[in-house]
């Protein structure tokens, strides 16, 4: 007898009419007519059963504080930085907590299980970090939250940024992280990617930069970011975010670059909501599309995950923890409107993430932790064209949020009859 059943699945694989056994919080079983019993089961009425949504890129010590202490007027990434410096004096760590439970309470509701959050490091007092690291634990039974130190101001631009770095990593944040671009030269960019690679390197950890967030084709310290992952045998353990001056990039360049990323093993993340919002600024028309080359990636088999990075913060005021909006955007300004590329889409918020971030028993086979979302939705392509209800999301077994289906009933003047459907 099995602990739960949810039955009548389809899987993002295409799969449909499958039943998946769950004991002691592990996927125990997947196949049809399952003949088993269990305590408790779910039909999932023939709608798609996928692993939970992981978010491979956010600022969780920011989320929430919308308007505080005023509003990005311009609404670009100068001035949310510069906001961002303001506001740090102002942080206490009580509210920093009480923001980032109030977002993990819509992250779940979501079903999104798994966030890598970028936390700043700048600040001395590291107030960000200490309430991260409280927050991680507290969220530990139904979330996956990793850490990544951040040097917001530079790791060489901003006094002590290197040692405090280094205080949160001994204080348990998960991985390396960086702003080469941010630093005040090109050349102390490199140096600062250098430094990071080895940090990570000597400490056997991950690394996760904000790289080349600019529209400058001349910004290139992904290519120097491939060139340690490769020489300190980081291979599988490293990530660029957000990349997008490789939109303003020439392509003989990028031909040569790709499969520099791919043979150092480096994944990229983008951010489509905010590239699309941030990016570009300085143009009139034509006006770039603010994205990183995500097709051309994927083609040359480099890992692309998309991660939401803001909501509710200086640097974007809007947002609700919906990763599929975030798929959704990503596959309109990638313009990945093939079949198979819509799929990868879906992939990009669920499987392409869970591999960057690590995630240990992650999946639909047996053997994986029972983490679910049961969708409104038939296939993944309906998944993000809906954002589909979250009809159930269940963790380690264990059902966490429950919504009703949503269903219209229109009577319209001139129809022959009332007339129901999914939303």
């Amino acid at each position: 007898m099995f602990d739960l059943i949810v039955r009548h699945c389809t899987l993002p694989d295409g799969r449909s009419d499958q039943d998946i056994g769950i004991q002691q919080g592990r996927i125990v079983a997947v196949h049809p007519a399952m003949a088993a019993t269990a305590a408790q089961e779910i039909d999932a009425a023939g709608y798609l059963v996928s692993p939970p949504f992981v978010d491979a890129h956010f600022h969780m010590d920011s989320t929430l504080s919308y308007g505080q202490p005023r509003v990005n007027q311009s609404g670009t990434l100068l001035e949310g930085i510069a906001l961002w410096g303001e506001f740090k004096p102002l942080l206490t760590q009580e509210a920093i907590v009480d923001r980032a439970l109030q977002y993990c309470d819509w992250a779940v509701a979501r079903g999104l299980l798994a966030i890598r959050s970028h936390v700043d490091i700048c600040d001395p007092r590291l107030l960000a970090t200490q309430a991260l690291l409280h927050v991680r634990e507290k969220v530990k039974p139904y979330l996956d939250l990793q850490l990544v130190a951040f040097p917001q101001d530079g790791v060489l631009r901003s006094p002590q940024a290197l040692s405090q770095l280094k205080r949160a990593l001994d204080m348990g944040v998960d991985v390396v992280g960086g702003i080469p671009h941010f630093e005040r030269t090109m050349a102390d960019g490199t140096e600062s990617v250098r430094i990071l690679c080895e940090l990570a390197a000597e400490r056997g950890l991950r690394v996760d930069m904000h790289c080349d967030e600019t529209d400058d084709p001349l910004s290139r310290h992904i290519e120097t970011l491939a060139f340690h992952a490769q020489r300190l045998g980081l291979q599988g353990r490293v990530a660029g975010s957000h990349l997008t001056s490789m939109h303003s990039m020439d392509n003989y360049y990028v031909s040569k670059l790709l499969p520099l990323i791919k043979e150092a093993g480096v994944a990229a993340i983008a951010n489509p909501l905010i590239n699309i919002t941030l990016q570009g600024r300085h143009d009139s028309y034509p006006k770039r599309r603010g994205m990183t080359r995500v097709p051309e990636m994927l083609a040359s088999g480099i890992d692309v995950a998309f991660g939401h990075d803001c909501v509710m913060d200086p640097w974007y005021s809007l947002g609700s923890g919906d990763m599929l909006e975030v798929a959704h955007m990503g596959l309109h300004v990638a313009q990945m409107t093939g079949q198979a590329a819509m799929r990868q889409c879906f992939e990009a918020v669920t499987t392409t993430p869970a591999r960057i971030l690590g995630l240990d028993g992650y999946g639909l086979e047996p053997g994986c932790h029972a983490d679910l979302v049961l969708l409104q939705a038939r296939d993944p392509v309906e998944a993000i064209r809906l954002r589909a209800n979250r009809l159930a999301v269940i963790r380690r077994g264990q059902v966490l949020a429950r919504t009703p289906p949503q269903v219209a009933t229109l009577s319209v003047p001139g129809r022959p009859a009332s007339v129901s459907f999914s939303l």
